[in-house]
This record gives C-alpha cells, structure tokens and sequence, in this order.
C-alpha cells in the first residue's frame, strides 16, 4: 500500500503544554509509527522567520510569526506560504487542528488536497472579554465557510462547534494507557492539589485563578494541602501576586513547562487532579483523561465538555464553574477520604481503559484521513 503524506497544521505544538498540543504531538507520532504515512508537522514559531526541527525523527516546520493576537499568531504571509509548501511537500492529505484561528483556516481554504480539520472546542466566546465581538462574527461567519471547505470533519466531544455541523465524525481524544499508568508501589497519595496548563492570560477561562482563590477555604479543612502547577505563560507574575494577596502563596509550587513523557510522574504524585475550567472552550478535558489513566481522583467543574469526560460521583467530581467555594469543598473531599479517593481513581483508571485508551481511536482517525486521501489521492483544487 502506498504510503500516504499527511501534514498536520496545528497552531501550538510541543513543548507547548495543553490538551490539543499534546493529542497533535501524539497523533504525530502514532501516524509515523504505523508505517502508512510519512508525516511532516507545520505549526507556528516564536521568531518572525521560519525555522525546520525535528520532534522524535518527525519534520516540524515552525513558520514565522509575526504578532499574537489575543493568544492567536497572525502573519499574512501564510496565505501563500501555506499553499506553496503543502505542493512542495507533495502531500496527500491536511489534518488542521482548531480552534485558534489563523493557521488551520488558512490550511483548509488555501490547500491544494483533501482537507480534514479536527475541532478541539465549543465556542471560545469567554463573556466579558473585549475580544468576544471579533470571536462571535468569526463563528458566525468565518468559521462555517472554513468547515464547508474541509473534506471532512472531526469534533473531538458533542461540545465541539465541528460537531453542531451534523456531518462531523466524533472521535475523542485518546490517551497512552501504558504510559500514563498508576505507580508501580500502591503508596497512599499527598495532599497534592495539581493543575496541569497554560498560564496565559488569554486563557483565563482555564480557571486557574478560581483554584488559586479556593486555596484558602481549603486550607481550612487541609492545612498541609499543596499546589503544584505544571504550566508557564504569562499570567504567572498576576497569579502569583493574586496567592500573595491571599497568604496562600507559600502552599504553591510551580513547576514551570514539564515535557508530556514526564506528565505521568506528576499524576501518580498527587492526591487529586483539578481542571476548573468556566467556558465550553473546554470541549474535552485531556489532563483529567491523563490523570484518570494513572489513577488519580479528578475534580472538573460541570461546563463545555469535561461532563462527556467525568462521570459526577462514578469516576471523578464536578463542581459549578467559577464556584471556588464548591472547588475547595469537592477538593477536601477527596484529600481527607482516602477511601472515596481509591474508589474515585480507580473507576477513573477503568474509564480511561474502557473509554480513552488511545487504541480505541487510533483506527477510526486513521480511517478518517484514508477515507479523505484514498480516492485516486486525487488533488482538488483550491
């Protein structure tokens, strides 16, 4: 069978840290690895030129970005960069990943061959943010001519705006079982609270700033609770002076960017795993799978798509969004019953075996992009 050339176009890639940063970085190397496709990343840099990596053997190509808007890399020379290099590379099949705009819109009306694009979110409008006007006329009336352009379509969760479209195929993300695995020695786990993401301040509906502001309520129930966070960005100096402000910066640990093989060592640690997102821009919820396949309890507030993911009182809590209260009251929960806590992660270890394991999608995304590429692989045009 001929090997098919797949370029993945994907705004952020690794070591950026998140949930569509490591699902691409993964599918990246799960495509290499099968034999049928030869893969080549085409992704965003940090300098204004285009630089080539590599990431584990794979061609990542870092185009050059010229400012960022509202966390969302522009330069209008991908117009036509894009196009040239998908021809040069002679590929046979797009894989675009959203929802940032900008690079994966360009991917899907500028490509010369069958376009899939996999849609990681629900609508990004946060509520109050001076971006949310631009970000509702792109939905309305951007983003639908993208999808109708797109050969196929991916929505990662029922919440993902791909799948409102009725002809998106819902495939979820899936997780390394095997990687992310509970510790080999059954030790009973700290009163570690963990987040794992960006710290940027364009994304504040992560929620994190709710977790720093639950800290003190929940120091109350558990006086020697930590919080370790895995992440970087630049709302760092605001939080921490927030936990300042508080007194609670001392139960803080911030650990800074961590690479996604070492993410399991961090899950097996910690005595509960928290993702208190406020907005639907959530669709899935990939730290809380991760955590539940080594596992740790997991705590997600009831919005976007983490509800599709955790199963409120079977496999892990939900709390309302932007609650911080009900946070620490759920967080105490499972940090001073260690019995809910054993029962909590191991349903959520079954759950992400029987519900999450990378095997169960690995076909059916692969299905989907033989399907887009394998009709004579004949190139469309644009």
């Amino acid at each position: 069978m001929t090997r098919l050339k797949v370029a993945l176009v994907t705004p952020r890639f690794p070591p950026d840290v998140g949930g569509l940063e490591g699902y691409v970085g993964w599918l990246a190397q799960v495509l290499q690895q099968s034999g049928r496709y030869d893969v080549t990343v085409i992704t965003t840099g940090t300098s204004t030129r285009s630089r080539h990596e590599t990431f584990h053997g794979i061609p990542v190509i870092r185009l050059g970005t010229w400012l960022t808007l509202s966390n969302t890399p522009v330069n209008p020379l991908w117009w036509w960069q894009v196009r040239r290099l998908l021809t040069r590379l002679d590929v046979d099949v797009v894989n675009a990943h959203a929802p940032v705009p900008g690079l994966a819109d360009v991917a899907a009306l500028r490509s010369p061959v069958p376009v899939v694009m996999t849609y990681h979110s629900g609508s990004m409008v946060k509520g109050g943010h001076p971006a949310d006007a631009l970000l509702r006329a792109y939905e309305r009336h951007v983003l639908p001519r993208v999808f109708a352009r797109c050969t196929d379509l991916v929505a990662v969760s029922p919440v993902s705006l791909a799948h409102a479209t009725g002809r998106a195929r819902l495939v979820p993300p899936g997780v390394d079982t095997d990687l992310f695995r509970p510790p080999i020695h059954d030790a009973p786990r700290g009163p570690g609270v963990l987040y794992v993401g960006r710290v940027e301040r364009t994304s504040r509906w992560k929620g994190l700033h709710v977790l720093v502001d639950s800290l003190g309520r929940l120091r109350e129930t558990v006086p020697d609770v930590r919080l370790d966070i895995v992440g970087d960005g630049d709302d760092v100096p605001a939080l921490r002076q927030r936990a300042e402000a508080l007194g609670v910066a001392d139960a803080i640990e911030w650990h800074g960017r961590v690479e996604h093989d070492e993410l399991p060592a961090y899950y097996q640690r910690a005595g509960v795993t928290v993702l208190p997102s406020l907005t639907e821009s959530e669709s899935f919820g990939m730290t809380l799978v991760e955590a539940m396949a080594t596992g740790c309890p997991v705590v997600g507030s009831a919005t976007g798509g983490i509800p599709f993911v955790v199963r409120d009182e079977v496999d892990g809590l939900l709390v309302p969004p932007g609650d911080a209260g009900a946070l620490a009251d759920a967080l105490a929960v499972v940090l001073t019953d260690p019995a809910r806590a054993a029962a909590l992660g191991a349903a959520g270890r079954e759950a992400a075996r029987a519900r999450w394991d990378w095997s169960r999608q690995e076909d059916r995304t692969l299905r989907v992009l033989d399907q887009a590429a394998r009709p004579g692989l004949r190139k469309v045009d644009a």
